[in-house]
Order: structure tokens, then sequence, then C-alpha cells
């Protein structure tokens, strides 16, 4: 695409289709940064090399591995668009004295909403309600639905960060009972949202009709719900994933489903993502699954390209870097 050398370059996957970058995003980007897709990148390295200073992560893409980061001489940063940062080695990139930096203030709101929204609508049996409204074979509307009711229930939010409070606050609204799990105790959120600590994982999970999972994926976390977890649960609880799908074992969570160990499941993540066309959970009847769009958000989405464009230009400028990202 056509450039501009006197602005610093920033790389990127590809424009448009179906996981490249938001044209509209581009169209902004190139008021500051001269846009180098992969493709072009490839075709032209020696020329471009030494003019990318910052690449742009979306949708997990570009990957971030030790050839690219080698073929990047002047590279100052890694912008990532979301929270999670599980498919980035920041040792690695941190190696090459490059920063990283997420999105997470950008994501809250949204990600929160989604959450509620896949808590109601598999309490309330919505998929199986649209179906019946739109079969040719109904006569006429079923007037006993077994639905879980949400208002004063009790919610397990596994993951207290900024989304996890979000959610605690969208959950007042339902007048539910606020339990949280967290690595370290958030006073002062827990008492702004008439929350209680649960110091063990397991105390949460059995005490709770809603489980929702936010934590990052890490080595800590991941497949931290499996069979015994999934034992320790309500009967007629349901499991809500809006993090990461490797925090979950599958094979556990298809026959804890399967067997009535917990009722039901709300899925915006999975692993991988999408699921294989023949997986056991594409079938089950008591399991919502979505694409993995909790920030897909027009308005969030836009908040997410500012917050990397400012982390970039301060890279660049040499100046402290918004939502840099530390390798413990």
């Amino acid at each position: 695409m056509e450039s501009n050398g006197s602005l610093p370059g920033v790389l990127i996957q590809e424009i448009g289709v179906q996981c490249g970058v938001l044209e509209e995003h581009v169209d902004y980007l190139q008021k500051q940064f001269t846009v180098i897709p992969m493709k072009e990148f490839l075709e032209k390295k020696q020329e471009l090399a030494e003019k990318i200073s910052c690449i742009y992560v979306w949708g997990c893409m570009p990957k971030v591995d030790y050839h690219l980061l080698h073929s990047l001489p002047n590279l100052k940063i890694v912008a990532n668009g979301g929270v999670g940062i599980d498919h980035l080695d920041l040792k690695l990139i941190s190696s090459f004295g490059v920063k990283v930096t997420n999105t997470p203030n950008a994501v809250s709101n949204a990600t929160a909403d989604m959450a509620m929204m896949m808590l109601l609508a598999s309490a309330r049996n919505l998929l199986q309600g649209y179906q019946v409204a739109v079969s040719p074979e109904t006569k006429c509307f079923p007037f006993n639905w077994y639905a879980e009711e949400v208002t004063g229930a009790t919610l397990g939010i596994v993951g207290m960060g900024r989304i996890g409070y979000k959610i605690a606050q969208r959950a007042r609204g339902f007048e539910m009972k606020i339990l949280y799990y967290n690595r370290n105790r958030r006073i002062k959120d827990e008492k702004s949202v008439d929350a209680s600590y649960c110091e063990n994982l397991s105390d949460l999970l059995q005490q709770s009709d809603f489980v929702v999972l936010v934590v990052p994926l890490t080595k800590d976390t991941k497949k931290m719900i499996g069979k015994k977890e999934l034992q320790q649960m309500k009967p007629s609880a349901t499991l809500v994933n809006i993090c990461r799908g490797g925090v979950v074992d599958h094979d556990a969570l298809v026959e804890a489903l399967k067997h009535g160990e917990i009722k039901a499941a709300a899925l915006d993540v999975t692993d991988p993502e999408p699921l294989p066309r023949d997986h056991p959970l594409l079938k089950l009847h008591n399991v919502i699954l979505t694409p993995h769009m909790g920030s897909s958000t027009q308005a969030t989405q836009r908040l997410m390209m500012k917050d990397m464009i400012q982390s970039m230009n301060d890279a660049i400028a040499g100046r402290p870097v918004f939502n840099e990202v530390i390798a413990n």
C-alpha cells in the first residue's frame, strides 16, 4: 500500500477480510504511521525492516516470534488489542528491548455486558425459546418453561480484576448475592459492590448458582476448571466463560454437562477457536457458544485502537508507555 516515509512504520497482519485490521482503523492509523501489511513486509523486507517501530497485534496476529523480532532492528513496541496476552512471549519480546501493551480499560464494559448476556440467555433458555418461536412446527407456545431465576441468585466471579468488578456492578442490579475468588483480596472493590471474598475456589463453586470465569490464561490458570471443580458445583449451576478457553478442561466439561453434574455452560471462548466441527460441545442442548465476541462493539474496538496508538506514540517518543505489560 502507499506509504509515507516520514512517518514511523507499524506492521499489521492485513487489512479487512475476516481477521484483519478494520479499514476505518487503518484510515486512522495512516494519519500517524506508515501502515505496512505483513505480505508487503515479506516482499520488501530489506527495504522496510528498519522503518518498522511498532507491531499492531489485532486478533492475535501477526504472530510475534524470534524470527520476526530479530528482523526488526528498530522495533520499540508490540501493541496488543484486548486484555489477554497469552499468545505473546513477554520474556522473549522483552529480551529484544521491546515493550508490550494491551487495552484493559477499553474492553471492560463490553466484556462485562457480554458476561451478563450469556448468563441471562442461558438461565432463561433464550436459544430454545427462539427455536420454538420461529419453528414451522409450532402450534402454540409452552407455558411451563423450566428456567432459572437470576434475580436473587448467587453469582461467583473467578477473577476480580477490571472486568470482574464491572460484572459485579451489573449483578447488583439483579439483586444477586456476589462471591468472588481472586489471588489477592480486593477489600475496597468488594465493599463498593457488596461482594464476599472466598479464600478457596471450592467454597465459591459449592455456593454459586452461576460461575463466571474472568482470569488471564497462565500456567497457573490453565484448566483450572476441571473434573474436580465441576463436581464441586451445584447440579443446577451454570458455568460462564468469557476469558480464555484454556482455563476450562473441555473434556471434563462435556462429561459434566452430559451427566448432569452442572446444568449448563455459556462459552464465548473455547480452545481451540473455533472448535472442530465434530466437537461434542457443539451438539449439547445445554450449551451456548459464541465466537469470542466479548469486546466486539464499534465503540470498544475504536477505544482499543486509540489506546494502542497512544501506547505506540509513547514508546516512539520515549515516554512512559500507556498500559505497558511487564514480564514476570
